[in-house]
């Protein structure tokens, strides 16, 4: 909060940027209270009453932007939504001096956005609010907790899940790779498009993270690499929302890289999940991402109760 005079208080960054930055306990506990939430949305008492939630998308989104507009609601709160030519940062204004409004009026602010993460961090600083990162250049964290909480709902106990992504290393990628770090003896494969996998400091910080739980990360630009058994399998749309590829023949680049029933038809017992936008025919087959063992719908409704813990916790009310 700004003082009299309009300056800043203290320069302490608060708010959900990155997985990396919860304790695997605080994670499990974000992804229980969001199970919680899905089987009953009204499990809370309105906690974000007379709290008014900032959210700035700079990016298309549908399922995000709902699930937080709708989530903020129902836990209590006024939203107010900016879309991405409604702020004075589309004339020049600089992100610091828009954190320092910000913090003088709103409680707490959701973001979307192509830029990186240091962006929402210095949001953050300079308004003295806490910032949820629902989307940056790097990572998309609010996804990895839907992710986990949507397993967690499908499979009960994570504990030695075994998970393939295939295609992109994207930031949906990068927040599955540091939540399947916190489970203790999972394991999840990243196989990837030549050129196109994880960043390898995320690799690295994620293998650092799952030597202490006991989970194991792989990654392999090879399709006769796939794992002989596999609970999941997750993908994504090729193109990244807010980025493009420098390589005008990507898409032959990742027309191997695809999910469709002959692909499945080697792990029988393994579900499906996608986290949308989803392009039939490109990533992932119609009878895959609309068949009996596809969690993408579900996937999708988590979002809702996934935003709602993320706004608990974020605004430190998340219930004991």
């Amino acid at each position: 909060m700004n003082d009299l005079y309009g300056r800043p208080g203290p320069a302490h960054e608060r708010g959900l940027f990155s997985l990396t930055d919860l304790e695997p306990a605080a994670l499990r506990k974000l992804v229980a209270r969001s199970v919680e939430l899905f089987h009953n949305r009204q499990a809370h008492d309105r906690p974000l009453r007379e709290r008014v939630v900032g959210l700035l998308f700079s990016c298309t989104s549908t399922r995000t932007r709902t699930a937080f507009q709708v989530g903020a609601a129902r836990l209590g709160g006024a939203p107010i939504a900016y879309g991405p030519h409604d702020l004075q940062l589309n004339t020049g204004e600089s992100v610091g001096d828009t954190g320092r409004v910000f913090g003088a009026m709103l409680d707490l602010l959701v973001v979307r956005t192509a830029s990186p993460v240091a962006e929402l961090r210095e949001l953050s600083r300079a308004g003295g609010l806490p910032v949820i990162n629902a989307m940056a250049a790097e990572e998309h964290p609010t996804q990895g907790v839907c992710d986990l909480a949507t397993l967690t709902l499908a499979h009960g106990d994570l504990g030695g899940i075994r998970v393939l992504y295939i295609g992109e290393g994207n930031n949906t990628a990068t927040a599955l790779a540091y939540g399947i770090a916190t489970v203790p003896g999972a394991h999840a494969t990243f196989v990837t498009p030549p050129g196109y996998g994880l960043p390898a400091d995320t690799l690295t910080h994620a293998r650092r993270l799952a030597d202490s739980t006991g989970a194991s990360l792989a990654e392999s630009h090879d399709l006769a690499d796939l794992p002989d058994q596999v609970d999941v399998v997750y993908t994504t749309r090729w193109q990244t929302t807010g980025t493009s590829k420098a390589d005008p023949a990507w898409r032959e680049v990742f027309r191997p890289f695809h999910v469709d029933p002959a692909l499945m038809r080697r792990w029988p017992g393994a579900s499906f999940l996608h986290d949308l936008p989803a392009h039939r025919g490109d990533e992932v087959a119609g009878e895959v991402l609309d068949g009996p063992r596809s969690l993408a719908w579900t996937q999708a409704a988590m979002k809702l109760s996934s935003a709602m813990a993320v706004l608990e916790s974020t605004a430190g009310l998340l219930p004991d």
